[in-house]
């Protein structure tokens, strides 16, 4: 656990916004072990330069479906033209034509991200550009021989477990919200050059396994 990591941890708060029935238990333990599921999760994206891969591992290390493959499924009726923030950070001119593509992450049943995504098609090649129109592969697959590095600019958490005090008894489960953290970073091709603004969403349904004692304990 990074010093990093935990004193982001503690700092958020919860956001309350739809539960999601899972094996966690509403008491003290519980939100330690989810606490604890959850940085193990954050340090995972933190050292990945591919989200899908780390997702990939996730549902497979928690047997969260069979086979562990990790689908995209994409919302075309969706568009968000690009900001002069998008822009910016793309460092794409006012001319430079920009793509946007809205897809939802699943492993199985279960929606782990929602990620919105702009990117620069002249800096992809044609086969690339036409397997993002026309299919719903995952964008880091598809553009995974660029050799591509990830810069996240920032992280924000949406639900922590220890904020709020277990309810009274064993036997009520914690409320975990429909959104629980929240990543916004930039890709880089091999020659350094930005081509993609990804804004992603996790959900709740990062934790819908089987709870787990926490490695160590998680205190405030």
């Amino acid at each position: 656990m990074t010093f990093r990591a935990a004193w982001l941890v503690l700092l958020m708060f919860a956001v309350v916004e739809r539960a999601i029935a899972q094996s966690w238990p509403d008491t003290v333990q519980g939100r330690q072990a989810a606490a604890a599921a959850l940085l193990r999760f954050e340090a995972e994206l933190d050292a990945s330069d591919s989200a899908t891969l780390v997702l990939g591992r996730w549902c497979a290390d928690h047997a969260m479906a069979t086979p562990p493959s990790i689908q995209a499924v994409r919302d075309r009726a969706l568009d968000k033209p690009a900001d002069r923030t998008v822009r910016r950070l793309l460092r794409a001119g006012q001319g430079e034509v920009l793509r946007y593509r809205r897809v939802r992450l699943a492993c199985g049943s279960h929606v782990l991200s929602e990620a919105d995504n702009w990117y620069r098609p002249a800096r992809l090649t044609a086969d690339m550009n036409s397997r993002l129109e026309t299919t719903d592969t995952p964008f880091g697959v598809v553009v995974r021989d660029l050799k591509f590095h990830r810069r996240t600019l920032d992280v924000r958490w949406l639900f922590h477990p220890l904020e709020a005090r277990p309810r009274r008894g064993a036997g009520g489960l914690l409320a975990i919200p429909h959104a629980v953290l929240r990543h916004r970073a930039v890709l880089a091709d091999g020659e350094g050059a930005p081509f993609s603004l990804v804004v992603e969403t996790y959900t709740g349904e990062v934790l819908a396994f089987e709870a787990q004692p926490p490695a160590f304990a998680v205190s405030r």
